[in-house]
């Protein structure tokens, strides 16, 4: 599949997700922790598409989409800090 029909795909999730939200709290919690997985998910797939030119490259799964979507910029950061001077 090509990239911006993938990124279209994930942000419509993410646009649903955020405005038709969900009446019951333990299935608004999962919805946000799905949109959280999603955002992690993009933060990666942007970090490997820019970091390219300088070798970073940081795998897409679930352990490091829960990281990145978590905790945000800082769990980005050190997820490449992790990569590049620990493996």
């Amino acid at each position: 599949m090509e990239p911006i029909v993938v990124i279209s795909i994930l942000g419509g999730i993410v646009l649903i997700l955020l405005f038709s939200g969900a009446p019951v709290k333990p299935l608004r919690l999962v919805g946000q922790a799905a949109i959280k997985l999603v955002i992690g998910a993009l933060f990666l797939f942007f970090l490997n598409t820019a970091g390219n030119r300088f070798g970073i490259h940081v795998p897409i799964n679930l352990v490091t989409s829960s990281v990145s979507g978590f905790l945000g910029i800082p769990g980005l950061l050190a997820l490449v800090a992790i990569q590049h001077w620990i493996i």
